[in-house]
This record gives C-alpha cells, structure tokens and sequence, in this order.
C-alpha cells in the first residue's frame, strides 16, 4: 500500500530501494515499529537458546497490541486503522490476523 502511494507520487522503485526508502524515508517511518519487531523475532530464531513459552507469550502479547488498528494510535496503528477503512484486501488479511490471535496457543506447561 505505502510502495503504491510511494510510487505514484516519485515513479517505479525496485526492490533494493524499497529497502532503502524504509529505513530512511519519513514516509516509511510508520513501517519502523513492525520492521524492528521482525528483526528482533529473527534475531531470537537465530540465537542458540531455545524460544521459552514465556518469550512466545511476550511477543504474541506485543503482536496483537501493535496490530491493534485505532484512529488516535501510534503512528502504525493509525495507518493500518486507515488501510482497514480503505482498502478491502486489508480487511480480509484483518480478520485472518484477528482469527490467528483469537485462537489460545497451546499450553507448553504440560498441565
């Protein structure tokens, strides 16, 4: 969506400097929150301790805040609230999010 609007206003962009433009481009700043949580989950599959329940839980619990979609959030939050209200793919991938949150992960404490 933010590459589409990019685009319209400054031309085609290839893949290398989408890449750029999101770290560097104000437009793309929004995108910083979700891009570092990535990162950080990356970071955590390629380290030599196991994932804990407990970090599952954490970043389950940060997911489902940060893709809270609201008209007064954060600058991610406002823009995806934006993106439900415009774009009817958006909804669709929404509602898939929500149904992925919704369901309980399974209890990993053998109780």
């Amino acid at each position: 969506m933010e590459r589409r609007n990019y685009e319209r206003e400054h031309g085609h962009v290839k893949a290398g400097e989408l890449f750029r433009l999101v770290v560097d481009h104000a437009q793309f700043a929004w995108l910083h929150n979700i891009s570092e949580f990535v990162v950080r989950i990356d970071e955590s599959l390629a380290a030599k301790e196991p994932i804990t329940p407990e970090y599952t839980s954490v970043a389950f619990s940060l997911a489902r805040k940060m893709f809270m979609p609201t008209e007064s959030g954060d600058g991610f939050q406002k823009k995806y609230f934006d993106a439900i209200q415009n774009d009817p793919a958006v909804v669709i991938e929404h509602a898939e999010l929500a149904r992925l949150f919704n369901n309980e992960l399974p209890d990993s404490s053998g109780a």
